[in-house]
């Protein structure tokens, strides 16, 4: 069982470079992992690469309305936020 096991973790910039290979280790730790960013497809290839329970939002960090709705889905899907990072 890792550290993170049941945990719900939220990730901006979970997409590329640091904030991607954070969502790989908290995912590789037992947390469900939640990955934001501007660029749908880079989302994507970004969700495969990490596997498990993922879940891709496409929201951009800058933007306040786009945050609330990163959370709204965060909760309709697991109902609570344990880890953030950003």
């Amino acid at each position: 069982m890792g550290k993170l096991e049941g945990k719900v973790a939220v990730i901006t910039g979970g997409n590329s470079g640091i904030g991607l290979a954070t969502a790989k280790e908290f995912s590789e730790q037992g947390a469900h992992v939640v990955i934001s960013g501007r660029d749908r497809r880079t989302l994507d290839e970004a969700a495969r690469e990490i596997g498990g329970d993922v879940l891709a939002v496409r929201a951009d960090a800058s933007s306040l309305a786009e945050i609330d709705e990163l959370f709204a889905a965060v909760k309709e899907k697991f109902g609570k936020v344990d880890v953030t990072k950003e």
